[in-house]
C-alpha cells in the first residue's frame, strides 16, 4: 500500500490491521465484490481475501473498530466475525457443518435411488406413486437439511441485491423439487427427487474435498504453532519467577527455559549452554549447540541444560508467528488468473439465468408444454454450475503453497507463483545467499584444550561474526568455556581477559585480502585461526537444476571482484563482484529492458531494491528484516534447493490453471448446448456438473508431487 493510497486517513502511519472470517466467500466473484467494495467504506483502507482460508484481511483507521468492519461486510452481502486467535476455529467448524451434510445427503441419496429403481423398472399406477410419495418424504427434508450452506448463502446474496454461484444452485434444486411435488400430487410419471438429492451430494462432496484441502494446507500452520511454547518461567527483579502464558511475555523480560521445554519467545541466551532442537525453521534436524549471545526461537526446543533468555520478540512478532502469516497469505492473491475467474464469474449468473429462460421460453414457443420446458430450464442451470471455474485457481495455488511449504520454502502469494514460473535467469547474491553467511573457523587442529577453552570464552563474550562462528563451532566440539577474569572488550580491536596469572586476547588479524583470520595470543605465544564461508551444500545440485529448466544464473556480489570471481569459478557460472545496490538495480533494469524475467535471490540490507526491481525475488529466511519483507518467497534451512523446487513447482502450477480453465471451458460448451436441446436430465446434469468440479480438484493435488 502506497502512500497515496492512504492519504486521505488521520494518520497513515498508525494504519490497523485486522482478519476476519467469511464463511460464505465461495467465488472469484465474492472476492472482486469484497476487494472493491470494503475500500469504498470511510477509514478502510485495503480488502484483500484469502480464499483458500475464508478470510479477509483488512487494513484501517483505527477510528473503524471491528464491529464497524462486519457491518460494511454485512451491507455487501457477506456474514463475518472477527478471526479467532486459532485459525483453525471457524474452519473446523465449517468442515464439520459441511460433512453432516454430506452423511445426510447420502442416507437419502441411496434411499430414494432404491426406491427410482422400481419406477425406472416400469412400475405403473399405485406402485409408482407410493415410490414417488416415499421419495418425497425423504428427499423433502435432507434437502431441506443438507441445502442449507447453498440456500442460506443464496438468500443473503438476494438480500443484497447480488448473486453468487449458489443462487442458480439453490434455484435449481427448489424446481427440482417442487417440480417432483407436483408431479407426485398430481400423480405424474415424472419425478426428479432423485436428481435433486444426488446434485446436494455431489455438490457437498465437492465443497468436503474442497474445505479437506484446504485444511491440509492450514494444518502447517497449526503444527507450527503448536510447536510454540504454552508459556514461560520469567524472571522478576526480586529474583522471584512467576509463569506466564505465552500471550502475556513481551520484549525484555528474562525466561528461565528448563531442559527439554520449547521457547515460548524469540530472545538472546544471557546465561547457560545448551543444545537447541531448531529443525522447524531451519530443517536440520541434528541439535545445534548454544551459549551466551546466541538467538534463540519460539518453537525450538531446549535440550539439555536450563538457560536464561532475554526475550526480544513475542506472540505475534516471533519467527514462528511470522513464518504462519506468510502460509496464510499464500493461499490466495490477486493474481492474473484470479483476475481472469473473477470476470468470467461477474458474467456467469445472469448469462446462465438468461440461458435458462431462454430455454424455458424457447421450448414453450417451439409448442412444448410447461413442465418439459421448465425440466430443460432446470437441466440448464444445473449444468452451468461455475464450480469448476471457482476452484480452477484457488485449488492448484493452495495445493502448489503447500507442497513447496514442505520443501522448505514459503510462497507470499499466488502471484508470486505465476511470476516464477515466467522467470528466466537467476541471479544470485553471494554472502548468505550461494554461501551460508557465516563465519566458520577451518584448522582448530593447533589449540590445545586450554587453548580452545580460553578461545570459547572470549568468542562468546564478543559480538563479531569472526567470534560468533568461533564459539559455535567450540561449543559444537564440545569445549567447555573456561573462567576468565578482568575481561575488556575494546570495539573494532577485540576481547582481552586473564585466564590466571596469564594475559589473554582475541584479535582480528590484518586483513590482506585473503581467508578472514583472527589470532589467540595467551601470554606471548601466538595461535592462528583462519575462517571461510561455506557454501550452501547443495548449491551444485541446484545451479545444475535451474539450468536443467533453461534458467542461466549469475553472480551479483558486493563482495571483493576477485572473491566473487573465486566463488563464479567454483561453481561454473558468470560473477561480478563490487556491485553496490545502484548498479544491482541497473543490471535488473537493463535485463527487463532486453525482454527477461529476471530471478533475484538475496540477503542483504543492499539486497532489499533489487530483490523489490525483480520480476520476482527469493530471500533466505536468514536474510534481513528488508529483504525478507521485499522478497515474494522466503525459504529456510542450509539447502538452496527450495530455490529450484520453486521453479519446477510454478511452471507446473501454471499448466494446471491452464488445464482447469480448459477443462471448465470446454465442459461448459459440449454440457450447455446439449442441455439447451433437451438432451440431459436434471439427474444427469446433477452428475456432470458435480463431475466437473471434482475432476478440478483431482487435477490440482497432482502437484503434491510436482517437486519430487
Amino acid at each position: 500500500m502506497n502512500a497515496a493510497a492512504i492519504s486521505g486517513f488521520s494518520d497513515p502511519i498508525a494504519l490497523s490491521d485486522h482478519s476476519f472470517t467469511v464463511p460464505s466467500i465461495r467465488c472469484a466473484g465474492c472476492i472482486g465484490k469484497i476487494e472493491r467494495g470494503l475500500p469504498l467504506v470511510d477509514g478502510i483502507a485495503e480488502a484483500r481475501v484469502n480464499f483458500s482460508a475464508r478470510r479477509v484481511a483488512v487494513r484501517h483507521d483505527p477510528s473503524i473498530d471491528e464491529a464497524g468492519i462486519v457491518q460494511a461486510l454485512q451491507a455487501l452481502g457477506f456474514e463475518a466475525q472477527p478471526a479467532p486467535q486459532n485459525p483453525m476455529t471457524a474452519e473446523d467448524q465449517e468442515s464439520r457443518s459441511l460433512l453432516r451434510a454430506l452423511a445426510v445427503a447420502a442416507f437419502g441419496m441411496m434411499n430414494i435411488m432404491l426406491l427410482s429403481v422400481s419406477i425406472w423398472s416400469g412400475a405403473e399406477g399405485i406402485t409408482r406413486e407410493l415410490f414417488h410419495w416415499l421419495s418425497a418424504m425423504i428427499a423433502v427434508p435432507v434437502i431441506a437439511y443438507s441445502g442449507r450452506p447453498f440456500f442460506v448463502s443464496a438468500l443473503l446474496a438476494l438480500r443484497h441485491r447480488r448473486t453468487n454461484m449458489d443462487v442458480p444452485i439453490s434455484i435449481g434444486i427448489l424446481l427440482a423439487t417442487g417440480l417432483s411435488l407436483y408431479e407426485t400430487i398430481t400423480g405424474g410419471a415424472l419425478a426428479y427427487f432423485d436428481g435433486a438429492v444426488m446434485l446436494l451430494f455431489f455438490l457437498l462432496a465437492g465443497r468436503s474435498l474442497d474445505a479437506a484441502m484446504r485444511e491440509k494446507a492450514r494444518s502447517g500452520i497449526a503444527s507450527l504453532l503448536s510447536r510454540m511454547g504454552r508459556g514461560a518461567s520469567v524472571l522478576a527483579a526480586d529474583g522471584t519467577t512467576r509463569w506466564l502464558r505465552t500471550e502475556d511475555l513481551r520484549p525484555g523480560m528474562t525466561m528461565l527455559v528448563p531442559a527439554g521445554e520449547a521457547f515460548a519467545a524469540d530472545g538472546e541466551i544471557t546465561e547457560g549452554i545448551s543444545s537447541i532442537d531448531n529443525s522447524m525453521l531451519t530443517g536440520e534436524s541434528r541439535p545445534q549447540p548454544a551459549g551466551v549471545g546466541d538467538m534463540v526461537h519460539a518453537g525450538a526446543a531446549n535440550l539439555f541444560s536450563p538457560i536464561k533468555v532475554a526475550i526480544t520478540a513475542a506472540s505475534r512478532d516471533t519467527a514462528i508467528a511470522e513464518i504462519a502469516r506468510l502460509m496464510d497469505e499464500a493461499g490466495q492473491s490477486r493474481s492474473r488468473y484470479v483476475r481472469i475467474a473473477d470476470r468470467a464469474s461477474r458474467l456467469y449468473a445472469p448469462a446462465v439465468h438468461s440461458l435458462a429462460v431462454l430455454a424455458l421460453v424457447g421450448w414453450m414457443l417451439a409448442g412444448a408444454g410447461w413442465h418439459q420446458s421448465l425440466t430443460v430450464a432446470i437441466a440448464v442451470l444445473i449444468i452451468t454450475c461455475p464450480c469448476a471455474l471457482g476452484l480452477a485457481v484457488p485449488a492448484a495455488q493452495v495445493v502448489a503453497a503447500n507442497t513447496l511449504l514442505k520443501r522448505g520454502l514459503l510462497v507470499k502469494d499466488g502471484s508470486a507463483l505465476e511470476r516464477l514460473a515466467e522467470a528466466d535467469i537467476a541471479l544470485f547474491d553471494k554472502t548468505g545467499t550461494l554461501t551460508l553467511g557465516e563465519a566458520r573457523p577451518v584448522d582448530l587442529q593447533g589449540l590445545d584444550h586450554d587453548a580452545r577453552a580460553i578461545a570459547l570464552a572470549l568468542a562468546q563474550a564478543s559480538r563479531h561474526p569472526l567470534s560468533r562462528g568461533l564459539a559455535a563451532a567450540l561449543r559444537h566440539s564440545g569445549t567447555v568455556p573456561a573462567a576468565l577474569a578482568d575481561m575488556v572488550e575494546i570495539s573494532g580491536q577485540g576481547v582481552s581477559a586473564k585466564f590466571g596469572t596469564k594475559l589473554v586476547a582475541l584479535r582480528r588479524s590484518r586483513d590482506d585480502g585473503s581467508l578472514p583470520s583472527a589470532q589467540l595470543t595467551i601470554n606471548e605465544q601466538a595461535f592462528g585461526i583462519n575462517f571461510d564461508d561455506p557454501l550452501r551444500p547443495d548449491v551444485h545440485a541446484t545451479l545444475a537444476a535451474l539450468s536443467g529448466m533453461g534458467m542461466p544464473s549469475r553472480i551479483i556480489s558486493g563482495d571483493r571482484v576477485r572473491v566473487a570471481a573465486l566463488v563464479g569459478g567454483q561453481l561454473g557460472v558468470p560473477a561480478q563482484g563490487e556491485m553496490g545496490p545502484e548498479q544491482k538495480l541497473a543490471l535488473l533494469e537493463q535485463l527487463k529492458a532486453d525482454g527477461r524475467r529476471p530471478l533475484m535471490i538475496g540477503d542483504g540490507l543492499n539486497d532489499g531494491p533489487a530483490l523489490a526491481a525483480a520480476h520476482v525475488s527469493i530471500a533466505p529466511g536468514t536474510a534481513s528484516d528488508v529483504s525478507q519483507q521485499a522478497a515474494d518467497a522466503v525459504f529456510v534451512g542450509e539447502n538452496l534447493m527450495p530455490v529450484a523446487s520453486a521453479i519446477l513447482v510454478a511452471r507446473r502450477t501454471r499448466r494446471v490453471v491452464r488445464q482447469n480453465f480448459g477443462f471448465a471451458i470446454i465442459y461448459n460448451f459440449l454440457a450447455v448446448p446439449l442441455a439447451l436441446a433437451g438432451l440431459v436430465t436434471p439427474l444427469i446434469a446433477a452428475i456432470a456438473m458435480s463431475c466437473s468440479s471434482l475432476i478440478v480438484i483431482a487435477n490440482s493435488l497432482r502437484l503434491i508431487r510436482a517437486a519430487q
